[in-house]
């Protein structure tokens, strides 16, 4: 079952941001319904090139793994069956195959509507988050962070974190990044102890 309706999609979107802080001819390709990288999960949901195709929007937690069909529980009781097929775009903190999509995940799926009720994924963001912060310790390795009274850990990933400063050029370089400081972290959760692998920290923007 899917749950495609234009206010919906923006009620689960928001929910999850709020919550998880703490292949065939049917397959909508990528440039028809949007960007592929991991800002493209929290932008407005843009309306498919074909018409005939429905555009359809999932999110939750990952209830089943069978073969290369996700069973998703969503936020609202609703139950989403989400195929991947080899033209989906697998999002884990980076581009990643279906063998890194565990039960317990969350999720954010982005494809097309079937007529069995599924969802042909064409983009599939696990555990995708992204929070506003304000850095509360820095460590070598992560970076103590509070959101909306909560404490969290950012843990910095080699070769894959980066900094943005002012709106500028994303870098490896988080020398500039100072407590106290208010910042936007988006990153992929850790289900096992709720912290975060961070992607970015935007600083300054």
């Amino acid at each position: 079952m899917s749950h495609n309706q234009e206010t919906g999609r923006r009620l689960d979107r928001r929910r999850f941001l709020t919550t998880a802080a703490i292949g065939g001819a049917t397959i909508v390709g990528a440039s028809a319904l949007g960007g592929l990288d991991a800002e493209a999960a929290f932008a407005e949901p843009t309306t498919s090139l074909d018409a005939a195709i429905p555009a359809a929007f999932a999110e939750g937690r990952i209830v089943a793994v069978n073969r290369n069909v996700l069973d998703v529980a969503g936020s609202h009781g609703e139950r989403h069956l989400i195929q991947l097929t080899n033209a989906t775009s697998i999002w884990k903190l980076r581009t990643t195959t279906a063998e890194a999509i565990e039960v317990g995940d969350g999720l954010y799926a982005r494809g097309a509507a079937m007529p069995d009720g599924t969802i042909a994924a064409d983009a599939v963001w696990v555990n995708i988050v992204n929070v506003y912060v304000t850095i509360r310790g820095i460590a070598k390795d992560r970076l103590h962070l509070t959101h909306g009274g909560d404490e969290l850990v950012g843990r910095i990933v080699p070769d894959t974190t980066t900094a943005s400063y002012l709106g500028g050029a994303l870098t490896a370089d988080l020398s500039r990044t100072r407590i106290g400081q208010e910042a936007q972290v988006l990153g992929a959760w850790r289900p096992s102890d709720g912290s975060i692998d961070i992607a970015r920290v935007s600083l300054g923007h």
